[in-house]
């Protein structure tokens, strides 16, 4: 199969069924041993400073590997991805631009599809033959995500690289299949996470510090039960039609939508706090404004741009933000007791 670079979640099923082999190249990014080589690379040529260091990644990772095809989400995810679509093509590279309709209807969603698999020269119904092969994983990384809140097994680490693995299933659904099938096995021999444990909601685009990240909250008391986006990415809502399950994909859409998934799942999951991250230079910074006014809980808002490890001040903002979480979870469960 041929490979694709996409630059966020799409309707991966209409690639497969073209024929193409769909690659995450934001995962590629953040995944590599030195991702600052790939943002110096899109710098060199011309990128400038205050870009999102996403977008610079992926233009890093185009050029490293040889990528030369691309397929850029122009409307839902970055808007510099137009331009970026535009320079790639500047240099030679094949790219394709899809669009998410701009409200989350099924008719409207069932149109694009139809357009879009006309432009793979692929159809529908051999997209939903893909959608019935890729089902088992995207349910399998959904109860890794009901074993991390549920039964309190699965670090917020695991969760974030599994589910976020769905955006193109490392690049084989078989073997990503297997793979979290020996995970979730391993997970349900393990012995709970303490329940005092402060149980943190982590809401907006992934991190570019998630490795170090998740495991710093462990360190001190706190884990990630409920991943927003990187949920999404699996599809939780799938309905009865690829039009209806990429209709429910929150991300692409109003910042409400999303808003009414995630108060759903902060009660669902017993949450104590929220941590919104947000990409230095990116338009959905602003959303900031509006989860703070909706969201009932104490939100710690963290930035993150080319630093690909926690520096001293973010750790400061995170080590106070956990130590007021603990000490309000102290005083209800001393409240509690005087009530009884």
């Amino acid at each position: 199969m041929k490979s694709i670079g996409i630059t966020t979640t799409v309707p991966i099923e209409f690639l497969i069924a073209a024929g193409f082999q769909p690659i995450d190249l934001n995962n590629v990014f953040i995944t590599d041993a030195n991702p600052e080589r790939l943002v110096a690379i899109a710098e060199r040529a011309g990128f400038p400073l205050n870009c999102c260091s996403w977008i610079k990644g992926i233009y890093g990772v185009c050029m490293d590997r040889g990528i030369d095809t691309v397929l850029c989400v122009t409307s839902g995810d970055c808007s510099n991805t137009v331009m970026l679509m535009e320079v790639l093509r500047h240099r030679g590279l094949r790219a394709i631009p899809f669009a998410f309709p701009e409200q989350s209807d099924p008719e409207r969603m069932q149109t694009t599809l139809q357009t879009f698999a006309g432009l793979l020269g692929t159809t529908l119904s051999d997209a939903d033959r893909v959608a019935r092969e890729l089902r088992p994983s995207r349910n399998l990384a959904l109860k890794l995500d009901e074993l991390t809140w549920k039964q309190n097994v699965v670090s917020g680490w695991e969760n974030h690289l599994w589910l976020v693995s769905t955006s193109d299933f490392n690049g084989n659904h078989h073997t990503y299949y297997h793979q979290l099938q020996r995970l979730v096995a391993d997970c349900c021999q393990r012995q709970p996470f303490p329940e005092e444990t402060i149980r943190l909601a982590y809401i907006g685009v992934p991190p570019v510090y998630a490795r170090d990240f998740y495991r710093y909250l462990e360190n001190h008391g706190a884990r990630v039960v409920f991943n927003e986006i990187q949920r999404q990415f699996a599809m939780p809502e799938p309905g009865e039609s690829l039009a209806e399950q990429y209709a429910n994909y929150t991300y692409p859409y109003s910042i409400y939508q999303r808003l009414k998934d995630i108060t759903a799942e902060l009660r669902r999951r017993e949450v104590d706090g929220v941590i919104h991250y947000v990409q230095a230079f990116c338009h959905r910074g602003i959303g900031d404004i509006i989860f703070r006014d909706a969201i009932n809980l104490p939100v710690l808002t963290l930035e993150g741009n080319d630093d690909f490890s926690l520096n001293s001040h973010i750790k400061t903002r995170i080590e106070a933000y956990l130590d007021m979480l603990h000490r309000a979870r102290k005083g209800l469960n001393y409240r509690r007791q005087v009530v009884k």
